[in-house]
């Protein structure tokens, strides 16, 4: 059995998994990652119960992996492979890229995974991307190495973000008062919904009903509130619509962005917590239209197929498909 983890900004989670069978997890376990001082913590606390035996490990977390190393992008946290090893005396061990793991699970995923947007005209082997909002905006790619696909980690979430419009504008404005750089991950993230409604409540004047005022005054994180409001009770509230509407038009200018960028005729893959929550607004023909504007290019975005990963496991099954290969 391989130790496999999905290390993301607010949970951890990891679970056991043969190596033959990417999918067949056990003793799956959740914990909140902002809770633990260490991930070292956590998996001493996962092979304690139970007494687990593992000798391998491969864990997707959401960061930067640098000669086996990563420090967590949105936890104090600094993980190595080395001092994995010696810690749990494990034989080997692997860290990528969380994003790299959802990218590595997308060629053995099932339709019954995926929710397809966009049809379009796939070419047979060519390159596929992986674009992620959830606690972050992760990115990532596949391209064909041989008979296998291979998976490539980025960190194209960060780069600046690019306003398409005077409204849009407004917002890099807004959100500069803030941080001293507005990469995409600043205003497309579960934390970027909670700036995109600040700035339509704020600078834009869009009215804050009392009763959801008064429902977040209650809350450390606004965004679930906001999402499921806009979601699940469209019409109620003006200023949620507006926020989701803004938000997945952002989305889809840089998902189509990193279409372009890495020539996805094989796929644009949309992954990460945030896809599966907000599917009316992702349905809507303005997102595929706009992910789609990408002037002359708009003929290569035309054949490229849109799919929505619906699987919640899939940075594990990535993670365990990394293991077969240790």
């Amino acid at each position: 059995m391989v130790l496999v983890g999905d290390i993301g900004g607010t949970k951890t989670v990891l679970a056991l998994v043969p190596p033959d069978r990417p999918r067949d997890f056990v003793a799956e376990r959740r914990y909140p990652g902002d809770q633990y001082p260490s991930l070292e913590e956590i998996i001493t606390e996962y092979l304690t119960e139970g007494r687990k035996k593992v000798r391998k490990a491969v864990l997707g977390i959401a960061g930067p992996v640098r000669g086996g190393v990563v420090s967590t992008t949105n936890l104090p946290w600094r993980v190595s492979e080395e001092e994995l090893s010696s810690r749990f005396d494990f034989d080997a061990v692997r860290i990528i890229n969380d994003l790299e793991a959802v990218a590595r699970a997308v060629p053995v995923l099932a339709d019954t995974d995926l929710d397809t947007l966009y049809e379009g005209e796939p070419v047979d082997g060519g390159p596929i991307a992986v674009v992620a909002p959830g606690t972050g905006l992760g990115e990532a790619f596949l391209t064909m190495d041989d008979r296998d696909y291979r998976a490539h980690a980025s960190e194209g979430g960060h780069r600046d973000f690019a306003p398409r419009d005077a409204r849009e504008e407004n917002l890099l404005r807004f959100a500069r008062e803030r941080f001293d750089h507005v990469s995409y991950e600043r205003v497309c993230s579960g934390p970027g919904v909670a700036l995109v409604y600040e700035f339509l409540r704020d600078a834009e004047g869009l009215e804050e009903p009392s009763w959801l005022a008064e429902k977040l005054s209650t809350v450390t994180d606004r965004t679930p509130m906001i999402v499921e409001t806009a979601v699940h009770s469209p019409g109620s509230c003006t200023l949620c619509d507006e926020t989701l509407r803004l938000f997945t038009r952002i989305l889809a200018a840089e998902a189509g962005n990193f279409g372009l960028t890495v020539l996805a005729t094989g796929g644009l893959y949309l992954g990460g917590g945030m896809p599966p929550r907000i599917m009316p607004f992702l349905t809507d023909r303005t997102f595929i239209d706009t992910l789609q504007a990408k002037g002359r290019m708009r003929p290569v975005m035309e054949s490229m197929p849109v799919r929505v990963i619906m699987n919640a496991k899939a940075n594990l099954i990535g993670a365990a498909c990394r293991g077969r290969d240790l």
